[in-house]
């Protein structure tokens, strides 16, 4: 019963020994020459504008819960529409459930429009 794992723990094996030996290879065949160009941190080519201790605005957090939310309705959709195309007996639950999946998007979206999260200054 066991020996149909062994495969499995062989490959696992193998990767975790490639990992450990590219690490090891690569931090002992690297030259580390810190400079200050290297040691500054890196903004996407921009100038560093403050610490990085700083607070952020709220508007920042509330269009990174908007790109979380949009991106799982995406994630929800694509397997929502396979099963819809497949499973022809209960496709009237699966067209309600997904009309309230979209009106509570609906909502949430309204909601953030009207508190002005997508108007960035």
């Amino acid at each position: 019963m066991l020996q149909a794992y062994i495969p499995i723990l062989l490959v696992v094996a193998f990767v975790v020994a490639n990992a450990i030996l590219m690490l090891g290879l690569s931090h002992i065949l690297s030259a580390y020459r810190p400079t200050p160009v290297k040691l500054s941190p890196y903004e996407s080519g921009m100038p560093v504008l403050g610490g990085a201790r700083e607070r952020f605005s709220v508007r920042f957090y509330l269009v990174a819960m908007l790109f979380i939310i949009f991106d799982i309705e995406t994630v929800f959709m694509l397997p929502w529409a396979a099963a819809f195309h497949t499973l022809t007996e209960i496709r009237g639950f699966l067209l309600v459930e997904m009309l309230v999946f979209v009106v509570i998007l609906a909502v949430g979206y309204l909601y953030i429009w009207k508190r002005g999260a997508l108007e960035w200054n």
